[in-house]
């Protein structure tokens, strides 16, 4: 099966992203890549009655993309399309092409009532990245509740630019790691009073490093009694922090009900110990306190971080077995053949019951 997998990335990460896709093919499943990113400035997209202002203007760069798009389709004689977290192409549209349409859903239900669940219609299948929603239901509930036609649970995983491939177990466990705590990551304003409160126990032993501006900096700041500066860091230059690193810490959007990022599998393929939110949930990722360390509240993250500072065999044992469950589940090679197997799964679903229909309404 062929299948062209359309996403918005820039700078090195369109460069990995590019190259690994297209690396993922096999022999069942073919990945072609196709970065659409450079058509239209992603705010200008961002929620979905964006995207309808544009497509009614008939935006010169949206229609060249959808050009591009269709283009590509024909060229390597697409089967289905996978469009992945920021979504271009308006459901009038899609409703003319003829493939297999899969959501990618992969930024949590912070954004999914201005971005995902809209488009639903639009699409034959949905793969969904984490299994947290709300208080009220799960994201599987939520989207049948959305008369979704088919809908899997797809983790988000490793990329294998994303970890030192060359240094073995041992090399990566044993090197010196002189960060003792660290975050990187957007500084969402709800993130904010966390970090603020850990740099405030931590000090100088925790790094933070941020997406973030000035603009979020001074409202940080003033807003947390000057917890400390957010700076900035070179995507390159991530790995680097993440391999001087003895514990990462990770945080969600809305806690519990957002679990499942990149950065969960990132921080222990770097040898990183790992200490999350994410509740009940996070059990479908890792096994808790054998291969993550779990907290529910600002209290128990500093006793546990405290702890495992002071526990070096403990903090290592942890980091080697998440280590391993990311190579072994978690490689996002391995997660596109996965992907590959639950559309094809879906095609064979979505043709049968069209069959079933022809023959009832022929009788």
């Amino acid at each position: 099966m062929r299948i062209l997998y359309s996403f918005n990335k820039k700078g090195p990460e369109a460069e990995f992203w590019t190259r690994e896709l297209a690396a993922a093919s096999n022999d069942r499943h073919q990945f072609v890549p196709f970065n659409h990113e450079p058509y239209v400035a992603l705010p200008l997209y961002v929620r979905a009655q964006l995207l309808d202002n544009l497509y009614f203007d008939r935006l010169p760069g949206l229609m060249r993309m959808y050009s591009d798009f269709e283009e590509m389709l024909g060229r390597h004689r697409i089967d289905a399309v996978i469009v992945d977290n920021q979504f271009p192409y308006h459901p009038d549209y899609l409703r003319t092409i003829p493939v297999y349409k899969v959501l990618r859903m992969s930024d949590g239900p912070i954004i999914a009532s201005d971005r995902d669940f809209v488009y639903l219609h639009a699409y034959d299948h949905a793969l969904y990245h984490s299994p947290a929603y709300s208080r009220d239901m799960d994201m599987a509930e939520k989207l049948r509740y959305c008369g979704v036609k088919r809908a899997d649970f797809w983790p988000l995983g490793l990329f294998e630019s994303r970890y030192d491939s060359h240094k073995t177990e041992d090399e990566l466990m044993k090197q010196r790691r002189d960060i003792d705590v660290l975050f990187i990551g957007a500084m969402h304003v709800n993130k904010m009073p966390l970090i603020a409160r850990m740099k405030k126990v931590f000090g100088k032993t925790i790094r933070t490093h941020g997406f973030s501006s000035l603009k979020k900096n001074i409202y940080f700041n003033l807003k947390y009694g000057f917890p400390g500066w957010i700076r900035p860091v070179e995507y390159d230059a991530i790995l680097r922090l993440y391999q001087r690193a003895k514990i990462g810490i990770n945080v969600h959007n809305r806690g519990d009900y957002t679990v499942g990022n990149y950065r969960m599998f990132e921080l222990p393929a770097n040898g990183v110990m790992q200490i999350s939110d994410g509740g009940d949930n996070l059990e479908r990722f890792f096994r808790v306190d054998q291969e993550i360390v779990r907290y529910r509240s600002f209290d128990e993250l500093v006793e546990k971080t405290r702890w495992y500072l002071d526990h070096d065999a403990e903090r290592e044992q942890i980091a080697r077995a998440a280590y391993w469950r990311v190579l072994k589940d978690y490689r996002m090679a391995d997660l596109l053949q996965r992907a590959g197997d639950l559309i094809a799964r879906g095609m064979r679903s979505q043709n049968a019951s069209e069959a079933l229909d022809q023959q009832r309404t022929a009788q």
